[in-house]
C-alpha cells in the first residue's frame, strides 16, 4: 500500500498538522515540530502532545506514516565548533520532540562543509553528530535526506549517504529519505525508464533498500544535473509525470511515507488523488 501526503502546516500547534492532512485525504504527512527558521522553540506542552497523539490514533496515522523534518538551520557537518555545537543542540531538541510525540523517524539534511574542510571530514562529523544524538535519545531514527548538491551541501551522492551510515554505530536507528527532485538535479536520471532502473539498482548496491524510510515526491524546476534545488508541481517540471507513475506501481516504495513538498498547496489534494489513480 502507498502512503501519500504533503508536508503540511503545523501553525498554531503540531496537532493541527494531523487535521490539515485529514482535510486533504492524505494517509501520510510531513511536518515541522517547531519553526524551521528558528534555532530555539518553547517546549511542547503536555496538552499539545496529547492532542497530537489522540488525533493520530483517531485518524489511524501510525508513526511510519509520518515524516517530520528538522530545522533548515542545522548543519551537523559544520566546520566550526560554535556552529557545530549549536547545530547538535538543536538536532537533539528536534529528536526529543519526536520522542514526546511518539514519532519514530526524523528527516534531516546531512550538512555542509562551507568550503572550509574536506568532504570526508564533513561526512565524518555528520556521522559523529548522529551518534552523539542517538546516544541521548530512544526510539527515533535519524533519516538522512539526499540533496541536490547545491553550494557546499553534502549528500548529493549515494556514496555520501553510505559513508555516514557506515559510521553510525546503531544501524537500526539510521535511514535514508530520497527526494526525487534532489536526485535528478544531482545527476541521477530518474526520468527515463532505463535511468529509473539504473538509479535504483545503484541505490540498492551503494546504500541498500533496507535503509529507505521515506521519500519526498517532487518534480524539478531545474534541468538534469543542475545541482540546483527547486521543487515543482508533479508533471509540470523537467522530470515529467512518467516517473511518478512508475513509483506508484513499484512495490519497493510501499509502507513508507511518500511526502509531497510541491510548491502549490492549493492542488495538493489533486496531486494525492492523481498519484493514487496511477496505481494499477
Amino acid at each position: 500500500m502507498k502512503y501519500i501526503g504533503p508536508h503540511v502546516s503545523a501553525s498554531g500547534g503540531v496537532d493541527n498538522a494531523v487535521t490539515n492532512a485529514v482535510k486533504l485525504n492524505a494517509n501520510a504527512f510531513g511536518l515541522f515540530t517547531k519553526n524551521q527558521k528558528q534555532w530555539f522553540a518553547k517546549p511542547l506542552e503536555k496538552e499539545t502532545i496529547k492532542q497530537f497523539r489522540d488525533l493520530c490514533e483517531k485518524h489511524d496515522f501510525q508513526p511510519f506514516q509520518i515524516l517530520p523534518h528538522d530545522s533548515y538551520l542545522i548543519n551537523l557537518g559544520h566546520p566550526e565548533q560554535e556552529g557545530l555545537k549549536k547545530s547538535r543542540t538543536a538536532f537533539l531538541d528536534e529528536m526529543q520532540r519526536c520522542e514526546l510525540l511518539g514519532l519514530d523517524r526524523l528527516n534531516f539534511h546531512p550538512g555542509s562543509h562551507l568550503r572550509k574542510i574536506s568532504e570526508e571530514e564533513c561526512l565524518n562529523t555528520i556521522a559523529e553528530s548522529v551518534n552523539i544524538t542517538l546516544d541521548k535519545t530512544r526510539g527515533v531514527m535519524a533519516v538522512i535526506e539526499n540533496t541536490a548538491g547545491q553550494g557546499s551541501n553534502m549528500g548529493y551522492r549515494f556514496e555520501h549517504l553510505a559513508h555516514i551510515i557506515e559510521r553510525v554505530e546503531d544501524k537500526s536507528r539510521v535511514g535514508v529519505c530520497i527526494d526525487t527532485c534532489h536526485a535528478y538535479s544531482a545527476g541521477y536520471d530518474l526520468k527515463s525508464e532505463e535511468g529509473y532502473v539504473n538509479t535504483w539498482n545503484e541505490f540498492d548496491r551503494v546504500v541498500g533498500f533496507d535503509y529507505l524510510k521515506g521519500m519526498h515526491i517532487n518534480d524539478s524546476k531545474k534541468e538534469f544535473g543542475s545541482r540546483v534545488d527547486r521543487h515543482h508541481s508533479l508533471g509540470e517540471g523537467t522530470l515529467g509525470i512518467e516517473l511518478f507513475q512508475r513509483l506508484m506501481n513499484d512495490q519497493r516504495f510501499n509502507h513508507m511515507p511518500l511526502i509531497l513538498e510541491t510548491p502549490n498547496d492549493e492542488i495538493w489534494a489533486e496531486e494525492i488523488a492523481m498519484l493514487r489513480s496511477f496505481v494499477r
